[in-house]
């Protein structure tokens, strides 16, 4: 799967699952999700969901790029493509085809803390697909000629997806410059230098490490019945003997002690573009305490026309055309709260002022209670279109569990983000808008001079 398809998937897991922050009472369950764990480690989650005859089946595997050798950046996304070149029951290229056929559509996508692997199918394909998927997870074939092939059509891809995309490469770069020991700073798809060593032996090296069904999750949403999906993975999946999983061990991020700023120039640049990013806790590092008041806080900031930055920097100060915050908690690493605007013209000098001064205005002065509900309120809204989803779900539940979460922290959202209070956001905005712990990112056309980012915000005292 593109890395593109890869991401919008992702932020839009995160998205809803934000959602679910206050769409029910903490006492209902909102989605009566049915949990199981096989004998050999395999743990399936069956959500019913008869909107229509159609089913989705993911296979969520604890292994991402995060996970990769040094100098060999890029394996788990290459391996994610060599997953589709067989087994001695289904011969290279059959698994899509056959999904095909029957009038389904499949694919699979990496990120840098797992790999997932999906198919949308009628209902009664589901066995069909239950036993390809499984076939694969310990029975993997990889000829020698498909491996040169495939990886080019991986340099290929990157070539197209970032080097072509001024934009994508400069997401590349202050990746890289943001994190300083953390995998995170490499990117998914993996240096051009790397892709070029990758061999067969490496694939399968990496598979025989993290794939097995000890170290994998299904997650079956659709027209089906609990106990006839646990009927089937127990045929297909059940019999696969768990393999030996590598330990995940990865660098620790070292707590950043000094604003950052990286300036691109690029002469493809029609349209600047301006970010502000700060570390912040997700459920993997740092004080998850303050990430539903951090959701919250994002939506307050930056969720569309009535946000305060659009409010202020695009109805107000005119210096803005487009601005936004995002934050993403469900990472193993450490994350971060950004702020992404496109300026007015070509001018990105009066963001950063106009951005600081309503940063320092909510440490300092907080938020308007009707600013709070009306955060929840939109929030609450998207939890309905998750219901009309069945890839939503999955992805749902497979990104929130693959990463160590529980169902149940899934439906304890609710009672989560209905408890945050005016001072909960108050302390998570003195926790989070450090200047310290900032990174300013400038996307340019030209080289002309930008003045260095401002304060944002005064340290959080002891």
């Amino acid at each position: 799967m593109t890395l593109r398809r890869a991401r919008f998937l992702l932020s839009s897991c995160l998205v809803v699952f934000g959602a679910l922050a206050s769409g029910t009472q903490a006492a209902e369950r909102s989605f009566n999700a049915h949990e199981y764990l096989l004998d050999n480690g395999l743990q399936l989650v069956v959500i019913e969901n008869h909107r229509a005859p159609i089913v989705t089946h993911m296979v969520w595997y604890r292994v991402g790029a995060i996970d990769e050798y040094s100098g060999k950046s890029g394996l788990a996304h290459f391996l994610e493509h060599l997953m589709f070149k067989g087994t001695e029951s289904v011969p290279a290229g059959e698994f899509s085809k056959t999904v095909a056929r029957h009038g389904g559509q499949g694919n699979a996508f990496t990120s840098s803390d797992y790999t997932a692997y999906y198919q949308n199918v009628a209902a009664s394909n589901l066995a069909m697909v239950m036993e390809m998927e499984a076939d694969r997870m310990t029975g993997l074939v990889i000829a020698e000629g498909e491996v040169a092939a495939e990886r080019d059509v991986v340099i290929e891809e990157r070539r197209m997806r970032v080097e072509n995309s001024p934009s994508a490469l400069f997401r590349e770069k202050l990746r890289a410059a943001q994190y300083q020991a953390h995998p995170y700073r490499v990117p998914i798809i993996g240096w051009p230098e790397d892709l070029a060593t990758l061999t067969r032996e490496d694939a399968l090296g990496f598979y025989d490490a993290y794939y097995g069904p000890n170290n994998a999750i299904v997650v079956v949403v659709g027209d089906v019945k609990p106990d006839d999906v646990k009927a089937l993975t127990d045929q297909y999946y059940g019999a696969l003997p768990s393999r030996e999983i590598a330990e995940r061990i990865h660098a620790v991020e070292p707590q950043q002690t000094g604003a950052n700023e990286l300036i691109l120039h690029d002469p493809r640049v029609q349209q600047p573009s301006w970010g502000l990013s700060f570390r912040a806790p997700s459920y993997g590092d740092g004080n998850s305490q303050h990430i539903p008041a951090l959701e919250v806080l994002a939506e307050i900031l930056g969720g569309g026309p009535v946000s305060r930055l659009y409010q202020q920097l695009v109805m107000a100060d005119g210096v803005a055309v487009d601005i936004g915050a995002y934050y993403s908690p469900g990472r193993l690493g450490p994350t971060t709260l950004s702020i992404h605007a496109v300026p007015q013209g070509n001018d990105v000098a009066a963001l950063a002022p106009a951005v600081n001064a309503v940063l320092k205005d909510i440490v300092e002065n907080g938020i308007t209670p009707e600013e709070l509900q009306r955060a929840k309120r939109s929030l609450t809204a998207s939890v309905i279109y998750a219901q009309d989803s069945g890839e939503g779900l999955a992805n749902i539940f497979g990104s929130t569990l693959v990463n160590g979460r529980t169902v149940d922290d899934l439906e304890a959202w609710p009672q989560n983000i209905n408890d945050v209070t005016y001072d909960d956001i108050v302390a998570a905005a003195q926790h989070v808008f450090i200047p310290e712990q900032s990174m300013t990112g400038i996307l340019l056309p030209e080289t002309a001079p930008i003045e260095p980012a401002t304060e944002i915000a005064p340290e959080e005292e002891e």
